[in-house]
């Protein structure tokens, strides 16, 4: 049985980068690509999807839905295909497929005449934000002028929006129509952009497939866990830094959460009670509880926890976590499709409840507070698994995540106390429990 090595020319395997993975490459620039992962080889699209199917690489745009499974599903369906490169990134949390676009973007342009190989596409889109739009536009240039692509591609520009980058909101948004969440009974690797079989591919994602083609499934097993192989990218950010865009980090699957909190965080000594994991559908895990996590689907699902999108937001004992979570979930009752019930009435009506909780400690008195906590649940129930698309779900899911999390501060809250610092001083003492 021959190795992925010897099934194709020894001089065809570009070396692979020493210093990191996605973000190896110094500069954005198409010289300093090459010269940092070599050229694309000629590998057929059936050998690159086996590739990919032994690799176990999955999204990385917050599913985590395996790359081989999608790939497969387009190849199957009849008709001409179509590979669509979402750069969204509506969850402003998130700063990594900026981050990927600016500064490896021929990486993932690579990506995307991969995926084309495969399925066989005679048509692909870059579907990015405005400032990573240029940076894609002038990459594509100078491919254009040294002839490296078969598959043309188009740049669009994302909508603004949390939803906008949904699978279903950028094929519409492709297809002339608003970007909102659609249901349909076909798949969009079914049908899609143009009604034609569409791969929705998250760009962090088609970095991994460029670098998978060039240097094989064995290479991208390499570093994670058995379970979860490869690296991916997090957005770290800093304790009190409301607003701020977290930096980026280049991580392997596998690695302790307190590991990466003790690298990234600038002031872990400063008492962390809890980690946002996920973004603004993701999940409240309670420090230090938490801190051996693996950063893997698995792992942190031992711990309530998922990956998602790889955001990673440390809360300080001085911070509240319920006015946190309330400020969240007002912005993301703001930010629904308003095409359904459960985003239309039951989020704002959630937002309005964990809102009331959160300010009880403010206001010293507990008579709405409690309340509020039963509240909370009902209104949480209400939005589960009604939405026509998941943005009530991982609302929900945040929330209740926080009742969790925060339960000591839920009841104290309901008695109009707060456990955080800044709380402990702001509240009088007969506004509650002594």
């Amino acid at each position: 049985m021959k190795t992925e090595t010897e099934a194709r020319p020894a001089e065809a395997v570009p070396r692979p980068p020493d210093n990191g993975r996605l973000l190896a490459a110094t500069a954005p620039d198409h010289h300093t690509h090459l010269a940092t992962f070599g050229p694309l080889p000629g590998t057929a699209g059936p050998q690159l999807l086996e590739q990919v199917r032994l690799s176990g690489l999955t999204g990385r745009g917050g599913a985590g839905f395996p790359a081989a499974v999608k790939l497969q599903a387009v190849v199957a369906a009849p008709g001409s295909a179509v590979v669509v490169a979402n750069g969204a990134e509506g969850e402003p949390a998130s700063a990594k497929d900026r981050q990927l676009l600016l500064t490896a973007t021929h990486l993932v342009l690579d990506g995307v005449q991969v995926a084309a190989r495969v399925t066989g596409a005679g048509e692909a889109w870059v579907y990015v934000r405005a400032d990573a739009a240029r940076a894609v536009r002038a990459a594509l240039a100078e491919r254009v002028a040294v002839g490296v692509d078969r598959c043309p591609v188009t740049v669009v520009e994302a909508a603004e929006g949390f939803v906008s980058g949904q699978e279903t909101a950028v094929v519409s948004r492709l297809n002339g129509g608003p970007p909102l969440p659609r249901f349909a009974r076909l798949r969009v690797t079914e049908r899609g952009v143009g009604g034609r079989p569409t791969l929705v591919q998250n760009v962090e994602t088609l970095g991994h497939l460029a670098l998978i083609a060039r240097y094989g499934s064995a290479w991208f097993r390499a570093v994670g866990s058995p379970d979860a192989p490869g690296t991916f990218l997090a957005t770290v950010h800093q304790v009190g830094a409301t607003g701020e865009p977290g930096a980026v980090w280049e991580v392997p699957h596998g690695l302790p959460l307190g590991r990466l909190l003790a690298t990234a965080v600038a002031e872990p000594e400063a008492g962390l009670q809890a980690v946002l994991i996920g973004g603004y559908h993701g999940r409240w895990l309670r420090l230090p509880d938490a801190l051996d996590a693996p950063l893997s689907a698995a792992g942190l699902a031992e711990f309530g926890g998922s990956l998602g999108a790889g955001v990673v937001i440390p809360l300080s004992a001085a911070e509240c976590g319920l006015e946190a979570t309330a400020r969240i979930v007002r912005y993301l009752a703001a930010e629904s499709a308003k095409q359904c019930g459960p985003c239309r009435f039951g989020l704002p009506q959630l937002a309005t409840v964990i809102s009331e909780l959160a300010a009880a400690s403010r206001a010293g008195s507990g008579n709405a507070g409690m309340g509020a906590i039963k509240a909370i649940r009902e209104a949480a129930g209400l939005v589960e698994g009604r939405g026509a698309c998941h943005h009530p779900d991982g609302t929900a899911r945040l929330v209740r995540s926080a009742l969790d999390a925060f339960e000591d501060d839920v009841l104290l809250h309901g008695r109009g106390r707060c456990t955080s610092a800044a709380a402990r001083t702001a509240v009088p003492a007969e506004g509650g429990l002594r």
